[in-house]
């Protein structure tokens, strides 16, 4: 089959297209003949080395790709599932490991982490809600927020984001996010309560806008410590792309913050939450966003793009 790859840690350019033996459904699991694979953060930083710890005693070429939609075409021997072979589906692949990531023609995978994609959205659209879907709810759910509570979504534009404002508004939260002046009509589309500029100094913001601080605020632009000034004594902080490094406290300005590190494999076999992201696009709450489609042999083209910033939604890559 044929997969975009990397044999060496790098730029864009290191991706290429190469050809991998086909897999097969074993007991347990499904087969995915992949029609769109959405491009994250994530990704680059597994073609730039930022990862390569992990990938000690794993053989090149290593295949990127965590989200994934297509139709079912192989159910290994034995394997319990409601799935049908042509059915259209979704799910989050794991690509660190010996199994090859979601830039390829097919990938196997444990049926438990496979759902049917969204009733009336494309493979392209379903391809950019599985990992990104499941991380704003794994962040929500480990912030369990009461309805009411002000939660502060930096980064409100992105993808991510814009599904935390999305998911935050639906469990009946008051979402403040930031924004620059082109993004504020799509942000306040999104969900949000209330609107702040964006820039170096939206704590001050925040703080200014509600004097007791936020009961909690998602970093989904990756600012930092800094943030921890717009956070209420005994209030939360949610913090992404630090995989391994463990939540805690943190002392800012006398107030007590518990810093949190939502970790997506946490969710990575959870049927329910899976499904819980499907039934959300399905009726309403969770409106996928594609920048644009490309295909795969333009991998490395995407990855550019990514890196240079300033996307509205996720570029997906199509076979």
């Amino acid at each position: 089959m044929q997969a975009v790859g990397l044999y060496e840690f790098g730029g864009p350019e290191v991706l290429r297209v190469v050809d991998l033996p086909e897999p097969h459904a074993g007991p347990g699991e499904v087969r995915v003949r992949v029609r769109a694979v959405a491009v994250n953060p994530a990704d680059t930083l597994l073609r730039s080395g930022a990862l390569a710890r992990l990938f000690t005693g794993v053989r090149a070429p290593y295949v990127p790709g965590m989200d994934v939609a297509g139709v079912v075409d192989e159910i290994g021997p034995g394997t319990e599932t409601a799935l049908a072979p042509g059915d259209p589906v979704m799910a989050m692949v794991h690509p660190i490991g010996p199994a090859a990531g979601g830039y390829a023609e097919y990938v196997v995978l444990p049926a438990g982490w496979v759902v049917r994609a969204p009733a009336g959205t494309d493979h392209t659209a379903a391809a950019t809600l599985p990992m990104n879907g499941l991380t704003a709810l794994l962040t929500l759910d480990r912030l369990a927020l009461a309805p009411g509570s002000v939660l502060a979504v930096i980064g409100a534009a992105g993808t991510l984001g814009g599904y935390l404002v999305e998911l935050g508004r639906h469990a009946g939260l008051n979402v403040v996010a930031d924004a620059a002046p082109a993004d504020e009509d799509l942000v306040r589309r999104s969900g949000a309560a209330d609107i702040v500029a964006r820039g170096s100094d939206v704590a001050e913001r925040i703080r200014a806008r509600y004097p007791d601080g936020v009961a909690a605020i998602a970093d989904t632009a990756l600012v930092g410590p800094r943030l921890l000034h717009a956070v209420r004594d005994g209030g939360q902080y949610a913090r992404f792309r630090t995989a391994g490094e463990p939540g805690g406290q943190e002392i800012d300005g006398g107030g007590r913050v518990t810093v949190l590190t939502p970790f997506v494999p946490d969710y990575a076999g959870r049927t329910d939450k899976l499904e819980q992201v499907r039934l959300l696009a399905e009726s309403g709450p969770l409106t996928p966003h594609v920048a644009a489609a490309l295909p795969a042999a333009e991998a490395a083209e995407a990855h550019r793009r990514i890196e240079a910033g300033g996307l509205r939604g996720r570029l997906v890559l199509t076979f």
